[in-house]
């Protein structure tokens, strides 16, 4: 933390983090909890306003508090009042989930508004690839569209309001249930656990959900294509045929159950 002249760390983290508390973006959610581990007593702020991609402004104890993105430049009344520095970590199971994405045959992309050289250094970490970094929250939509006019069919996994967007222009949209209601609105599918081995197991059971009912197909239609030409020449009894039907649906039903 580097406070300006005329500031003090515990009062500038103590204005920042009031006028974060009310914001859904992971680096004010750092800024609130590091005031809490500090002990320090938050103001009541009013005319709170996010803006995509540069920020939060509100009015604390008398002043305008204005906190940038990416980062943490604090203005107080629009001077420069100093910076608190936040470190990017990842998830201890990222690489793990990057792995197993990467093993199932999907390229695996992060978009993010972090300038590059930091996240190129997070997606060393966690074994990703492809980086779009410095991207502004109405450019992810766009970048996502990029992707699938390359001929890509796009998964998002997002949390935030700011990825909302493009969850909604994704093929398919996954949002971490512990993010922002409209993320989840936006997303297909709702991750319950805050733990990214769920967008690869999520992946994986949409596979073998498709591979079970292309079996059930195959099966549904070989007992047809194979006893109503059989009972068409008569050669097929009312009962034999019940009990075929019974058994093409003890197939279906038996196999539809391996994917619990």
């Amino acid at each position: 933390m580097f406070p300006a002249p005329g500031h003090t760390e515990r009062e500038l983290l103590r204005l920042a983090a009031s006028a974060e508390r009310y914001s859904e973006h992971p680096l004010g959610k750092a800024i609130v909890e590091a005031a809490a581990e500090r002990g320090l007593a938050l103001e009541e702020a009013t005319e709170f306003s996010a803006l995509a991609g540069h920020g939060v402004r509100a009015r604390v104890a008398g002043h305008e508090v204005t906190i940038g993105r990416p980062g943490a430049s604090v203005a107080i009344d629009g001077e420069p009042a100093g910076t608190i520095e936040i470190a990017d970590t990842i998830k201890p199971e990222a690489a793990q989930a990057v792995r197993r994405l990467r093993e199932a045959g999907l390229e695996v992309w992060m978009i993010t508004g972090d300038r590059r050289a930091v996240a190129e250094a997070v997606a060393r970490e966690a074994g990703i690839d492809h980086v779009l970094a410095e991207v502004l929250p109405d450019q992810k939509a766009a970048e996502v569209k990029k992707l699938q006019a390359a001929g890509k069919r796009v998964a998002m996994v997002g949390d935030g309001i700011n990825d909302a967007p493009a969850l909604a222009q994704a093929d398919l949209g996954l949002a971490m249930a512990s993010g922002a209601d409209i993320a989840m609105e936006a997303g297909g599918i709702t991750l319950m656990r805050d733990d990214l081995n769920g967008v690869a197991e999520a992946m994986e059971l949409g596979r073998r959900t498709m591979r079970i009912i292309r079996q059930n197909l195959f099966w549904a239609f070989a007992y047809n294509t194979l006893g109503i030409p059989i009972a068409a020449m008569g050669l097929l009894s009312p009962m034999v045929a019940s009990a075929a039907m019974a058994l093409s649906s003890v197939t279906v039903v038996t196999n539809s159950l391996r994917l619990r």
